[in-house]
């Protein structure tokens, strides 16, 4: 069990307008925010982020639409910190998701659901070293 996890923010919720209002629900629910940045993602950069999805039939979709617009990235620590970011930001479709969570909240879909979080400890470190060089981290 891991202490950190990864977060993005992603195109739509920060185009949206919700960078500030997630970020906030994020510190109010007890993750400590260890590193921070905002950027554009490639094409390319995307598909290599989600290269474990190639495969699947909505890559493509996935990759457009994480490379339209800026995102956030983040590192957040809290104990047991994968597991308790994703039940944080609730059910990968917002319309299944808890009422007060993020994806709930600032989701319009499936594909747009605000935020990414890592799924496993192991992916955990994989995104923040994809993201974040250790001089980023606090």
């Amino acid at each position: 069990m891991s202490n950190i996890t990864f977060t993005m923010i992603k195109p739509a919720a920060v185009a949206d307008g919700h960078t500030g209002a997630i970020l906030a629900m994020i510190s109010d629910g007890g993750f400590k925010i260890k590193a921070l940045r905002m950027l554009q993602l490639s094409q390319a950069e995307a598909g290599a982020f989600y290269a474990v999805h190639r495969e699947r039939p909505f890559y493509t979709e996935l990759v457009e639409s994480m490379s339209s617009g800026p995102i956030v990235a983040a590192i957040l620590e809290k104990e047991d910190a994968v597991q308790a970011y994703r039940d944080y930001i609730g059910a990968t479709n917002p319309a299944e998701a808890r009422e007060d969570s993020i994806r709930k909240l600032y989701g319009k879909s499936i594909g747009d659901n605000a935020v990414h979080g890592s799924d496993s400890d192991e992916n955990a470190i994989i995104e923040s070293n994809f993201f974040f060089n250790t001089m980023d981290r606090f």
